[in-house]
């Protein structure tokens, strides 16, 4: 998560801000990628499914891309001096496509191993507390040091550190990992039997387009900090690692207070009111105004964020499990990708925010921030988002606990989802 971070957070105010990328041409960018995605994303999950060795599904896939990603994240943020206008947006283009398509394998395979691995919404919701617990760490040092890297060594560098990081903890983690040897031993699906019965479950398209809105909630704030803290709050880069560091650090313990609902509640309700909270903890964040009132946005916007982290990839675990008792086959790859793509696919929520804002207050890029950027930029930081999750709950209550629910010989809920549910 560190150089994904890192590029989440920064790369949209590295190309538009730092080196003059128009919105428009960063929309269309973003565009191109989301039709990309959709084949990168379902194919990867796809092959993963079928992959089988000694070694299991995921794990061959997870090495073969640390070498590629690497060598991509530098590239998305060593752009040579002299490109600008249509160079910059083909060399943003092509290294945009190239990370976001060995990202979708990585992505892909990792998160498919968090269902198989873990059963259960206590044993699920423990893990993805610590699971989110180190991803805090690394949203804590990819957006408080970040601006610092870049304004002392520029964005190659840094790029670079985060890089070897990556390469270092992600072959680690590969080595320690060991897959469950049972589930390769079923024959797999085929693709058109695979996707038919993954695209015609209502249930799946609620929870993904759900979790799509609430990706874009994230991916507005993650795009839009920068610009925030430069533009509405006033702030140097070091004030900013402060702002962001402070809010990331409060989620650590406010994940703890949604592992204790989702024991109480079940994962499908929790899911639920976690959406609610994330839209009320963005109306701090309009009034803030300095480092002191931005700090507190950000702790109260923690609340929010860590049901965000810790909760949706509960329901659609138990929607795998059910889709595993109806089929005989255990799919997470598949289900996975496509999930993924339409969560990956809030790029384009982001991207359209961006230009909306951009065309309602005149801002164009850092060599035309436009007449009044902090309007610009608190409009798209709270008012863009808060659009965002009530979307995201609209779909939410179309999902009901007997569809994410595995029933017993007896006809009764399983401890998949045994209590809660809305």
């Amino acid at each position: 998560m560190l150089p994904s971070t890192a590029f989440s957070m920064f790369y949209t105010f590295y190309y538009v801000d730092h080196l003059g990328l128009t919105v428009t041409l960063y929309a269309i960018a973003r565009g191109i990628y989301v039709v990309w995605d959709a084949i990168a994303q379902p194919l990867a999950g796809f092959l993963s499914d079928r992959t089988r060795t000694r070694w299991g599904r995921r794990i061959p896939w997870l090495i073969g891309s640390i070498p590629i990603y690497v060598i991509v994240f530098i590239g998305v943020f060593s752009v040579p001096g002299g490109i600008a206008d249509a160079g910059l947006f083909w060399w943003f283009l092509a290294f945009q496509l190239s990370f976001e398509a060995t990202m979708a394998v990585i992505y892909v395979n990792f998160l498919s191993l968090f269902p198989e691995l873990y059963r259960g919404d206590t044993q699920r919701a423990r893990a993805s507390v610590i699971q989110q617990g180190f991803y805090i760490i690394a949203l804590l040092v990819g957006t408080a040091l970040t601006p610092i890297l870049f304004k002392e060594i520029g964005f190659s560098n840094m790029a670079i550190i985060y890089a070897a990081t990556f390469a270092v903890f992600m072959t680690l983690t590969v080595l320690l990992l060991k897959e469950d040897p049972t589930v390769t031993h079923d024959e797999p699906l085929g693709l058109v039997e695979s996707f038919k019965i993954t695209l015609g479950i209502p249930t799946f398209w609620w929870i993904s387009l759900s979790n799509m809105f609430a990706a874009g909630v994230l991916g507005i704030i993650s795009a839009s900090m920068a610009f925030y803290a430069k533009y509405v709050l006033d702030l140097e880069e070091a004030a900013l690692s402060i702002l962001m560091g402070v809010t990331f650090l409060s989620v650590i313990p406010m994940a703890a207070l949604w592992y204790l609902m989702v024991k109480r509640w079940g994962s499908l309700l929790s899911w639920k009111v976690s959406i609610a909270v994330l839209g009320v903890t963005l109306i701090p964040l309009f009034y803030a105004s300095n480092l002191t009132t931005g700090i507190v946005a950000g702790v109260v916007l923690s609340l929010g964020l860590a049901g965000h982290f810790v909760v949706p990839q509960l329901v659609l675990s138990n929607l795998i499990d059910v889709d595993a008792h109806r089929t005989g086959k255990r799919r997470e790859g598949i289900y996975m990708a496509v999930s993924n793509f339409l969560v990956r696919s809030s790029a384009v929520l982001t991207a359209a925010g961006f230009w909306v804002a951009g065309m309602l207050f005149g801002y164009v890029s850092g060599n035309q921030p436009g007449p009044d950027p902090a309007a610009t930029f608190r409009f798209l930081t709270v008012i863009v988002p808060m659009a965002f999750t009530i979307a995201s709950l609209v779909f939410a209550l179309l999902v009901k606990a007997r569809e994410v629910t595995v029933p017993t010989v007896d006809g009764s809920s399983s401890v998949t989802e045994a209590h809660g549910g809305g």
